[in-house]
């Protein structure tokens, strides 16, 4: 099994050995098994939390680079006029805490992104979107706070050195 353990840069050159094409729900995850498209073993060992992108490339263990490329999966692709109701749609959707992804096609239509929902695309059509339910890679935004490094975290474990009037050990064994 080929074991890739470590992310390149986006200028990283080389030769390509091999793609592994992955939804998106699997390149959310540090560690994983999967085949590459040519039908390889390949175990991902990465740092957890940077989400894998479309054209992100990947080393193993043993010096071999692998493409990853984002699969074709059932997305609902909003076409929306840009400006104001473009903003509009997305932050419609963003308040509900929906993985988007935007872009703008060929002959100039703005589309947004997001996984087939209901009453996501009824919002949508309400603010003017036109729908179509298809299949096409989803490589989401990433989010503001991967642009500021790894420093943003949702973990639970730290200290604080100043008092809230209460015990801190007390609070936190009560919230989890």
């Amino acid at each position: 099994m080929l074991e890739l353990t470590q992310r390149l840069d986006g200028s990283s050159e080389g030769e390509i050995y091999d793609t592994l094409t992955l939804p998106y729900e699997l390149r959310i995850r540090g560690r994983l098994r999967a085949k590459t498209d040519k039908g390889r073993d390949v175990g991902l060992f990465l740092d957890r939390g940077p989400v894998l992108r479309h054209g992100d490339l990947l080393r193993s263990s043993g010096g071999e680079t692998v493409r990853v490329c984002a699969a074709d999966e059932s997305v609902t692709t909003a076409y929306i006029e840009n400006g104001l109701p473009l903003a509009r749609l997305c932050y419609h959707l963003g308040n509900r805490h929906v993985t988007l992804a935007l872009g703008v096609e060929a002959d100039g239509r703005h589309w947004v992104r997001f996984p087939p929902d209901h009453v996501l695309e009824e919002l949508a059509q309400l603010l003017g979107a036109s729908l179509e339910h298809h299949l096409a890679p989803f490589d989401p935004e990433s989010g503001a706070y991967a642009h500021a490094g790894r420093e943003h975290s949702h973990g639970h474990t730290h200290s604080h050195d100043h008092s809230h009037g209460h015990s801190h050990d007390e609070e936190h064994n009560r919230a989890h």
